[in-house]
């Protein structure tokens, strides 16, 4: 209200008369608004633009005779002003009741005279270049009442556009007055030019609202000059009049929005004000932590030099070994794939690859090529075929998800690391590259984001048979790259995690000493077989150990929750890796069946021990199922990472390892990542289970989480750091980040490097507990800091799982 005040009053001495300048061409209206701005960043005298704008509006106001053009402006107010001097034939129509009858005062004339001659005197000040107008029309600036609050004549006369603007004063204006008139003037003309501007778009002023604002002012200082001509008299004032006036003065004085600083000061005192530590938040106390070494790699007799070698080993003394079973969506097992037929395909494959696909009669691919494997979830033994092809030939698959539309975002990242690792063949079955969107010439897109790729159908009929004396280059593990595994940061970007040969057959080797495998067992696969868990156990390390797989779908675990518990109890499987969300959804559907038993399992493994929230279920599913043959000890929770593998994993019972345990820890004291015990009667703990003990062969130790990798304290937690000859290698191509994850160099109190081996950081946080377990407390993914506390998304997750809902958790809040 107040910026509209300022910017009309301005308006309504500086522009032609209304009825002109309705009709001003855009052209000289914008030749206005340049001017006006000339003048306001200092670029033209107050004599120069006088000079020019009396040139641009000298066709369009009338011209009087002896005057001036410059003064015009001036002129103009008293021209209007005659048109309403008694005797027009304008006050002889009008009711004799109406407001006009008190302008017909001499007195009041002479005061409204004297008041716009004390201001055309006045010189008007220049205005500031960095002055805002949201500051400066914030309290000074005064604002006119609208329509609403005039009464029934005033808001007719200016409907008619007749209202009296006064004649010249004659006579000496009330000090009042003079200092009302004063601060319209600065506040209009500070922000005249930003309003001509900033108002209205492409600085063209709208005639008709500023018209209504100038008449709006020139009747506020009418109306104060009447006042004051009235009381100087001491002749009584109407009430009804003052009150208006009042209502006047009260609106002008309130300012339009709050001072633009105000918007900014609690921000800016927000920065300001750094956080300082609290004097009595809990530190940790213990000493420094020592490194914590797993048990060596045992020594095996006639063990296979690679995974190909074991696979070699495998195809051909016991062909008819079944090596996976595959499920369709009703449970039913539609494949049955022996270690013969992998063995045999597999070579067939590796053959057309190499020596079949080819452009200008030269190979497509040559060894050390990456390769997309683009399979479904619910195809294992096509993908099986595809990875142990990629080996035998010497290639790099790149395990990925089937892309769902041309311009999925996660799709978009992924296209990005395929991209980076000079990916041009894509592996897929053919029901998989029927299903995915096509061009319109019938080939398969390309995606958004995506490098130009060659789809492979890997079906039987587009696969050719190798000659006799073709046989695949099987040979020892070494530090080439075996395969690439990708991961996705919580940013969203997608990072490619390189695992050598060597890494590969190590990792198969620490997992069947710490799980106990043996030949010929059966384990049920519940997680996706393309990467991490899924992958270590069912498609690598099964392989080594000639184990039989049977792959749950996770379209079956939709449907049917129990499935995987019916696959154990109907194969007597002795293992069984899952998640704690399929322990979950089996207690909400195992009333459906009752003859099963789960006393074959000997392990149960769950993957995603590591989250807070994996004890809960656990422990339910145990308190169910106990009475169905499951042994507490069977549960195995474990800790892994993309960049280390598996980190952890409580051994099975059978292995002498010492019982599990479980740790009470305050939430106040995690906060600030120091270990205090506390007691479950309490809601502000968080318990947590162990994972185990440290993977064979690896040297694990806790490090701070920012800055230099100093060790922790005993009982202080950090980020839990690998040393082992299991672990990835490298993010591919990124060189830095590489250093940064996979050559940390931890070092201790005194400064010294830990070991002259590197680590790879797990992105685990954790601590080892009693008995050299290692127990979990959260993710650097899910780390949020608050007030200077460390807090966890996966204890939100917790904590809202572990509370009674009809007690704690209330709708809409």
């Amino acid at each position: 209200m107040a910026e509209r005040t300022s910017t009309g009053l301005l308006t309504m001495m500086l522009e032609p008369t209304p009825a002109v300048a309705m009709t001003l061409p855009a052209e000289v209206r914008e030749k206005l608004a340049e001017l006006e701005l000339e003048l306001s960043e200092g670029d033209i005298t107050q004599k120069g633009y006088e000079k020019k704008r009396g040139k641009l509006l000298a066709p369009y106001i009338p011209q009087i005779q002896g005057v001036d053009p410059s003064l015009q402006i001036d002129n103009r107010i008293q021209a209007s002003s005659q048109s309403v001097l008694p005797g027009s034939k304008h006050n002889k129509t009008r009711p004799a009741n109406t407001r006009d009858e008190r302008f017909r005062s001499d007195l009041h004339t002479e005061a409204v005279q004297a008041a716009l001659a004390k201001y055309k005197e006045r010189k008007m000040p220049m205005p500031s270049k960095r002055r805002s107008v949201l500051v400066q029309s914030s309290v000074e600036a005064c604002t006119p009442p609208d329509t609403s609050s005039a009464s029934e004549d005033e808001g007719s006369l200016r409907r008619q556009g007749r209202l009296p603007t006064s004649t010249p004063y004659q006579s000496h204006s009330h000090p009042a007055v003079e200092h009302w008139f004063n601060r319209v003037i600065q506040s209009s003309s500070t922000s005249s030019s930003a309003s001509s501007t900033s108002s209205h778009p492409g600085g063209r002023s709208v005639t008709n609202s500023t018209t209504h604002a100038a008449l709006n002012a020139n009747t506020a200082a009418t109306a104060l000059a009447d006042l004051m001509a009235h009381t100087q008299l001491g002749v009584p004032v109407n009430s009804r009049v003052s009150s208006k006036i009042q209502q006047l003065l009260n609106t002008l004085k309130r300012p339009k929005r709050p001072p633009l600083r105000e918007f900014f000061v609690d921000d800016f005192e927000e920065l300001l004000d750094v956080q300082q530590p609290d004097p009595n938040q809990p530190k940790p106390e213990g000493q420094q932590m020592s490194p914590l070494e797993g048990e060596p790699l045992g020594v095996v007799t006639n063990w296979p030099p690679s995974l190909p070698a074991a696979l070699q080993r495998w195809g051909t003394t016991q062909p008819k070994s079944p090596c996976l079973t595959a499920l369709d969506n009703a449970g039913k097992p539609i494949y049955t794939l022996t270690y013969g037929k992998l063995w045999t395909r597999s070579q067939k494959l590796a053959y057309t690859l190499l020596n079949k696909l080819s452009t200008r009669n030269e190979p497509l691919l040559l060894p050390g090529d990456r390769v997309a494997l683009v399979f479904p979830n619910n195809d294992p033994v096509m993908f099986m075929v595809a990875f142990y092809s990629c080996l035998l030939a010497e290639l790099v698959p790149v395990p990925i998800e089937v892309p769902l539309t041309r311009k999925d975002a996660g799709s978009q990242q992924i296209g990005f690391l395929l991209g980076s690792c000079g990916v041009t063949l894509a592996l897929t079955t053919d029901a998989c590259q029927k299903g995915l969107p096509k061009a319109q010439t019938g080939e398969v897109a390309t995606f958004k984001g995506w490098p130009r790729l060659l789809w492979f159908v890997t079906d039987g009929k587009h696969v050719v048979k190798p000659p006799k004396d073709w046989h695949p280059p099987v040979q020892e593990a070494s530090n080439d790259i075996a395969y690439i595994e990708y991961k996705t940061s919580k940013e969203g970007s997608t990072m490619g995690i390189t695992v050598s040969h060597s890494a590969m057959l190590a990792h198969c080797h620490a997992l069947t000493q710490a799980c106990g495998y043996s030949e010929g067992e059966t384990i049920t696969n519940v997680l996706d077989f393309k990467r991490e868990a899924g992958l270590w156990h069912g498609v690598l390390t099964c392989v080594m150990n000639r184990m039989h797989v049977i792959s749950i779908p996770y379209s079956l675990m939709k449907v049917n929750p129990l499935s995987w518990i019916q696959k154990v109890h109907t194969y007597k499987a002795r293992v069984a890796v899952v998640k704690s969300r399929d322990m979950h959804w089996s207690l909400l559907a195992q009333r459906d069946q009752r003859d099963i038993s789960l006393s074959s399992l000997r392990m149960l493994i769950v993957a995603d021990g590591a989250n807070p929230w994996s004890i809960s279920s656990c422990d339910a599913f145990l308190n169910v199922f106990q009475a169905r043959g499951l042994r507490p000890e069977v549960i195995c929770p474990c800790a892994s990472s993309s960049e280390a593998m598996t980190v952890a994993i409580r051994r099975p019972p059978e292995m002498g390892v010492p019982p599990p345990g479980k740790a009470v820890l305050s939430m106040g004291g995690l906060s600030h990542s120091v270990i205090r015990v506390d007691t479950d009667e309490k809601l502000s703990v968080l318990t947590v289970q162990d994972v185990g003990q440290v993977m064979p062969g690896a040297l694990v130790c806790v490090v701070r989480v920012e800055g230099t990798p100093y060790l922790c304290q005993t009982d202080e937690v950090g980020e839990i750091c690998v040393s082992s000859g299991s672990t990835g290698v490298a993010y591919y191509g990124l060189p830095g980040m590489t250093k940064n994850v996979f050559e940390t160099i931890p070092v201790t109190s005194s400064g010294l490097p830990l070991s002259d081996r590197p680590f790879t950081r797990t992105s685990l946080l954790g601590f080892v507990g009693p008995d050299s377990l290692v127990f979990i407390a959260g993710k650097i993914d899910g780390l949020m800091v608050v007030s200077g506390r460390r807090h966890n998304a996966d204890d939100v997750v917790a904590t809202a799982l572990a509370v009674e809902p009809m007690k704690f958790v209330y709708r809409g809040r």
